[in-house]
């Protein structure tokens, strides 16, 4: 670890569940101290149905994906019926560079991305020219109806994962931010900032740490808890909000 960085001394609290150690790493390199503390749990929606859905996958003119544990989940489905990427020769749309590059990782090819990483945007910006579409939305058991209540096509949802309060972490987390003098708390759901709000602030309060958000809908749901949000990046990942977060930190030292 630098022994002088933009970070130095600082514990930079992640909230959501990880996909990937690449912002510890990038912490690390800044000279803070990356913790994993989850608030949220995410797990798979199994179904009798799956098997008969998944084989009418193909029967679709797009797939949109919003979320890296979307893709993880009809990756699950896939291997389980024995499904190759092959008999799903639909067009695929993924919000977010990192769902994109998990569904790539599995096989399939990309073929929209919204130049911001929300589904608000994603509405406006997607409009292919095939004339009448059949859309299948493969989401969250939290996510919005913006999707199928927006776009002009016949938008046919299929909840895959559904997402839980994790709270025993929360004494962790209440306990961290008591004992450290220089925390920064980064959300990336708006899930994330519910059970935060719910279980933590009543302890903690919203001050006395940095508060990043990812996107402007985890930004509208902390300041609708009463937070000032303190660091939101540009482009819509945790990294970008780390490297954010670090050039905060930098020009006030």
């Amino acid at each position: 670890m630098p022994e002088y960085g933009p970070l130095h001394g600082e514990t930079v609290i992640f909230t959501g569940t990880l996909k990937s150690l690449e912002v510890f790493d990038l912490v690390r390199q800044y000279g803070g101290v990356p913790v994993s503390i989850p608030l949220i749990q995410v797990n798979e929606v199994e179904e009798p149905t799956d098997e008969k859905r998944m084989k009418t996958c193909s029967d679709f003119d797009w797939l949109i994906f919003t979320s890296q544990n979307a893709v993880k989940a009809f990756q699950s489905k896939m291997e389980r019926f024995a499904i190759s990427v092959n008999e799903i020769p639909c067009k695929i749309a993924a919000v977010g560079t990192r769902t994109a590059a998990a569904l790539e990782k599995i096989g399939f090819t990309v073929e929209f991305i919204p130049t911001v990483f929300s589904a608000d945007v994603f509405v406006k910006q997607f409009k292919p020219t095939d004339g009448e579409l059949n859309v299948l939305f493969l989401k969250g058991s939290l996510a919005g109806s913006i999707i199928r209540e927006e776009l002009p096509f016949q938008v046919v949802e299929w909840t895959v994962y559904e997402t839980g309060a994790k709270r025993d972490s929360i004494n962790s987390l209440v306990d961290l931010l008591k004992s450290r003098r220089d925390c920064s708390v980064l959300f990336a759901s708006p899930s994330a900032v519910r059970v935060f709000s719910e279980d933590a602030v009543p302890s903690v309060g919203w001050s006395g740490y940095t508060i990043g958000a990812i996107g402007h809908v985890t930004e509208r749901a902390l300041l609708e808890a009463g937070a000032t949000v303190d660091v939101k990046p540009e482009i819509y990942t945790l990294k970008e909000l780390v490297e954010t977060l670090s050039n905060r930190k930098d020009e006030f030292r």
